[in-house]
Order: C-alpha cells, then structure tokens, then sequence
C-alpha cells in the first residue's frame, strides 16, 4: 500500500514557547519536554510516541510540517516514485532533520496551497515511556489505529487541484458540507486515510496554512472539563459546544496562543468511505463573538 496511513505529527512555529508549554499542558493536558541539548524545541505527547507535536521558536505562529505516514521503507521509495510520475517536486531529509523528527526517513514537500508537507515512515516509539498527562484526565487521547494524531483545516488553492494531489498520496474524500449562508453556499472537501472520518479538511477561510487542529479523547468529561478550563482561561472559546453532522464529533473549538483553533473532540466515528454530504450541523456549534471579531490574541 503506496498511500500514506495517517497524520503522524504536526510541526508548528511559535512566537512563544513558554506561554505554548503552559497552555498544551494546563489547558490540553498534553505532556511537554525538551530533549537534553536542545534549544528552542519543545515535544508534546499524547501516547507511547516520542512525540506527536513540535513546537519549534519561529515567528511564524503557523504550521510548518504536517508529518504524513507511510508504512515502511518501500512504501516510501514507492511513493517517492508517484511524486516524480506527477512532476511533484521533493527534497529527501537529511539525518539531522530525520533525527529531530524522530523518524527514519522522511521527505520534504509542498502541496498546490503551498502547505508544508512532510512524508516519513519509522517513527520513534518510547514503550519504556507511557504518556503522562501534563493535568488530570478522565482518560486519553485518541490516537493509533484510530487515525493519528488528530485531523486539521488547511488553506487551499482550488477544490479539483487540491484533491487530485491528495488522491496521488493515497487518500479518498468528498465534499461532505453544501451549507447555505448569507453570502451564498458554503462547500467543504474532506479527505481521509483511515478509520479517522478525515484527515485534512478545506474550505474554511485561512489566513495561514492551518485553520484548526482536532485532538480526539476517549472519555467525554474531559471535553467538558478543557471546556470549563478555557472559559476561565484567557483563551477564548471561539466555537460553541455542539455536534459535528459528518463525523458525529461532539467538541468544541478555543483560540490557541498562536491564534489558530484547536478543537477537542470526542466519539468520532469511523470514515464511512462513502460520499455523503449535509446542511448543517447536528446541534451547537455557535459562532462566539470572538469569531466575528477575527481570530483572538491578535495572531
């Protein structure tokens, strides 16, 4: 199987890597280290991973890799040869940057949006390191064989190029949102790779590459108990609670310090891997006024 399994890690470049570890761990619940030496870099884990997210010191505040999955080493020699039979432009990492991501190889690429990209297989496993929630939760996150480490919202350059691309990486969706609004019908495009209903998502308005990113738990109080955490945070809650019609996520989405949404979610369903599409949400999901504001802390 040539086409990538799930989105294994996201790298994000952020302003500020104290008030980053302070909001992942007291308000995620993520568990956050640096690795001896390093300067600049923080880890975050959600499982037995080394990592699942890289914050790196960047004034960017964006995304600056989602990290794709392939299963082995000749998924990725045969996925390097589909980017070359589509004129796709790549850069294999060197050991340095493969070493820093935990993985064994990697390559390095951009998608039509110019989103940036990363294919690896071989990711660091520490089994002798069980996750430690950076507070107190009623359960875990959702990960693994689920579908990685969560989903994202990313800009795009075109519906048809943008799926023609990720089709040639292996994955499979449709437009699952037709929703009317004011200014006129409202189209979203969902692709996914496995069990997860979708992986990256498009359609939304970015100002950056990233748009949101989901992270998935196990156990619906801890939902509700992030949710009672941020509202007496400074982090506004951007979207209301409520239920998500495509993929049954019930969540709720909050300003992170680098002023894209993280969304936390819970019982998500498996990718049906049929089309189908709605005009609404099951329930909730109000816009706060923040939204209308523009995007919070001034990001």
């Amino acid at each position: 199987m040539t086409g990538v399994t799930e989105l294994g890690y996201v790298v994000f470049g952020v302003s500020n890597l104290a008030e980053w570890r302070d909001f992942a761990t007291q308000l995620l619940g993520l568990e956050a280290f640096e690795e001896p030496g390093e300067v600049g870099r923080l880890h975050l884990r959600t499982d037995y991973w080394h990592h699942r997210i890289v914050l790196e010191h960047n004034d960017a505040d964006d995304l600056l890799a989602a990290g794709l999955r392939v299963a082995g080493p000749d998924e990725f020699t045969a996925m390097g040869d589909v980017l070359r039979g589509a004129g796709i432009a790549f850069q294999l990492g060197d050991r340095a940057l493969c070493d820093a991501r935990g993985v064994l190889e990697l390559m390095r690429l951009a998608d039509p949006a110019g989103n940036p990209l990363e294919i690896f297989h071989g990711p660091r496993i520490d089994a002798h390191k069980p996750f430690h929630a950076g507070r107190r939760m009623h359960g875990r996150f959702v990960t693994g064989d689920h579908g990685g480490v969560g989903h994202m919202i990313l800009r795009h350059a075109g519906f048809d190029i943008t799926y023609e691309f990720y089709k040639r990486l292996g994955m499979r969706g449709n437009f699952e949102y037709r929703m009317p609004m004011p200014g006129g019908m409202f189209e979203g495009l969902f692709m996914h790779c496995n069990q997860r209903d979708h992986t990256f998502a498009f359609g939304p308005p970015c100002s950056k590459s990233i748009n949101h990113l989901m992270l998935e738990v196990d156990n619906i109080d801890d939902v509700f108990m992030t949710h009672e955490l941020v509202q007496a945070s400074r982090y506004p809650v951007m979207i209301h609670l409520g239920k998500h019609a495509n993929d049954h996520m019930f969540s709720f989405y909050m300003a992170s310090p680098s002023g894209f949404l993280i969304e936390i979610g819970y019982g998500g369903r498996p990718a049906t891997h049929q089309s189908e599409y709605y005009v609404r949400d099951t329930y909730g999901h109000e816009f706060s006024a923040h939204m209308g504001a523009g995007m919070a802390l001034d990001k």
